[in-house]
């Protein structure tokens, strides 16, 4: 286990260092969550945003017209997107 200390801001901000973001999977502009652990310890993780079944499905009402039929890993992509709650234009 490696251990890093970050200095606090007067706003009680503090800055994560690229690599500790990079071992959390996380880019900028997505979320991370803390979890409160006894002793004071906070559990640090990767904010994933869940889906529900109707958004999978909303991704399969054909409501788009294509031009041309989607590849494997484009409908795998669409699923997954569907899952996480992703896709735009669900209603």
């Amino acid at each position: 286990m490696t251990s890093t200390s970050q200095a606090i801001t007067a706003k009680g901000q503090v800055t994560l260092k690229r690599d500790l973001l990079h071992h959390l999977g996380v880019t900028p502009g997505e979320r991370i969550s803390f979890d409160k652990l006894p002793n004071g310890a906070l559990r640090v993780r990767a904010a994933r945003p869940g889906g529900t079944i109707d958004d999978f499905f909303d991704c399969l009402t054909g409501k788009v017209k294509l031009k041309k039929p989607l590849s494997i890993a484009q409908m795998n992509k669409i699923a997954a997107d569907g899952w996480a709650g992703k896709l735009s234009g669900a209603a």
